[in-house]
């Protein structure tokens, strides 16, 4: 294994673009490219940009009426209807929207192959982690899942067990469908609670059906968890079932949303609880998956203050050099902050809140708190499924 990481970048990634006013604007994706280019990060990884996934790759997850549809409303976008999925407020059709899709879940399966072939230990797409798209339709700002289809990769080329956490603030319903009943796949999800957060599922007692029964996990936290009750519920929950699963590698997705600043979610975490979870993400593949590890980005709207720091950490995680919290942010990379959005940019890689602080599991919990409540839900709704005590 080479050891050295991979960082996916083509520039028409940012064509992904749902138009003005639209949440998802890609100007994170060009801040973040630059803020890592401002660390000198991208000298320390190999930047590579794959080629775009192909029909036959595409139908690993996605069925082939969904991909033409895909096709026609990039051809025509005035005329999709809202049917799969595309068309709609949440996903609105755009000229070239198949090709641009088709590159991003390119990145995704290249980084896969990458891993999986030892030409990188690490590899991550920041661009990627597009994990509400079904398999016959668009949901939630996706429109080819990525995430699933470098996992069906992976199985294609021979992978017996893959592991994919997913700390979106949203619950990674697309990724979760598309092996509901695969237990080469296990699915684990931290997120928001469906109560009160799209797409309104990942409750704990969605546990997978069939053969993949005890292979989907789902920790649906309480709106106001923080640093202290994110990465507790985290810990609580993904080392143990990865030292039971034994990965032959893992697939994380960091969307950026869980942030006190994000406009569209509830809950109330720091840059530096991310830093932690995406260190602690590391150590995983390293003590669990032979150190085989793809890291992809995902929802994440505070495009200015939070995606770019939160994805640079990232990064510089994978490549082996994190970026101190106290690092100061390049004047250069701020000035272009503001000539891109008249927005001023942040100052530091923190949010002062370094190093975060959180209680082990296995020191108790307290039946009285929200969070040990959420976190006691999925163990005792999957532990025992997987031989393993709540």
């Amino acid at each position: 294994m080479s050891g050295r990481a991979q960082l996916m970048w083509d520039e028409a990634v940012t064509g992904y673009d749902f138009g003005r006013n639209h949440p998802m604007d890609p100007v994170r994706l060009e801040l973040t490219r630059r803020l890592v280019g401002a660390f000198g990060l991208d000298r320390e990884v190999a930047v590579v940009a794959a080629k775009p996934a192909g029909e036959s790759t595409l139908r690993l997850v996605h069925r082939e009426d969904y991909i033409d549809a895909v096709k026609a409303a990039s051809a025509d976008p005035a005329g999709a209807d809202g049917s799969y999925g595309l068309g709609t407020l949440d996903d609105p059709a755009f000229a070239g929207m198949h090709e641009v899709s088709a590159l991003i879940a390119g990145q995704s399966v290249g980084a896969a192959e990458a891993v999986w072939r030892g030409d990188a230990e690490h590899a991550v797409n920041f661009a990627g982690g597009l994990h509400h798209a079904m398999p016959g339709g668009a949901s939630g700002f996706c429109v080819y899942n990525d995430a699933a289809l470098a996992i069906a990769r992976l199985l294609e080329l021979g992978a017996e067990r893959v592991a994919y956490v997913d700390v979106d603030v949203h619950h990674g319903d697309g990724v979760q469908a598309a092996f509901w009943e695969d237990p080469r796949v296990l699915t684990v999800s931290l997120h928001e609670h469906p109560r009160t957060l799209f797409p309104q599922t990942g409750w704990p007692q969605e546990t997978g059906a069939g053969a993949g029964e005890g292979a989907a996990v789902n920790v649906a936290l309480p709106a106001g968890t923080g640093d202290a009750g994110w990465v507790r519920a985290f810990h609580a929950v993904v080392p143990e079932l990865l030292a039971e699963f034994r990965p032959q590698v893992l697939v994380t997705q960091h969307g950026a949303d869980t942030h006190f600043e994000d406009p569209l979610a509830h809950l109330a975490v720091s840059l530096d609880a991310q830093r932690a979870v995406q260190m602690a993400c590391h150590d995983l593949a390293h003590e669990y998956a032979g150190g085989r590890w793809l890291a992809l980005g995902g929802g994440g709207y505070a495009v200015v203050d939070v995606v770019p720091r939160s994805w640079t950490h990232l990064v510089g995680i994978a490549a082996g050099k994190p970026v101190a919290p106290e690092a100061v942010i390049p004047e250069a990379w701020r000035q272009d902050v503001f000539a891109r959005t008249r927005q001023s940019g942040p100052w530091r890689m923190t949010d002062g809140l370094w190093p975060v602080s959180w209680a082990s599991w296995e020191e108790g919990y307290d039946p009285a708190d929200r969070v040990d409540q959420a976190v006691l839900a999925t163990r005792r709704a999957v532990f025992p499924l997987r031989g393993l005590l709540p």
